[in-house]
């Protein structure tokens, strides 16, 4: 990890439930499973603490298969907890955006319970 980037490969693994239901003997990684990945990553990086709160300019380019190889680029935006991405597959890009972040408030909050009569 350089100042202000984060870079990782994954390869996709054809067990992982995300191929589960997308789509029966034709298998694609669902867009929201890319952009777990790329949240999971920023929140290793050890900036801690924040939470997910925007995405803007997505962009799904290219169908990932069981075994693609990825490359995922992330590179620190110009205002703070924002974060430009790239996914790429060998030369072709697979998916980019931004992801915006927010520090995660540890308050206390009240639940309510809703049941059906």
């Amino acid at each position: 990890m350089e100042e202000g980037k984060i870079v990782a490969s994954v390869t996709t693994d054809g067990s992982s439930p995300w191929f589960s239901g997308h789509f029966p003997d034709n298998p694609i990684l669902p867009g929201i499973a890319q952009l777990k990945m790329v949240a999971d990553l920023i929140a290793l990086s050890g900036t801690g603490g924040l939470s997910m709160s925007g995405l803007g300019r997505i962009k799904f380019r290219k169908i990932v298969r069981p075994g693609d190889l990825l490359d995922i680029q992330i590179i620190c935006g110009d205002k703070k907890d924002q974060y430009n991405f790239k996914i790429t597959c060998g030369n072709d890009d697979v998916c980019s955006g931004w992801m915006f972040f927010t520090k995660a408030q540890h308050e206390n909050t009240k639940t309510t319970q809703i049941t059906n009569s």
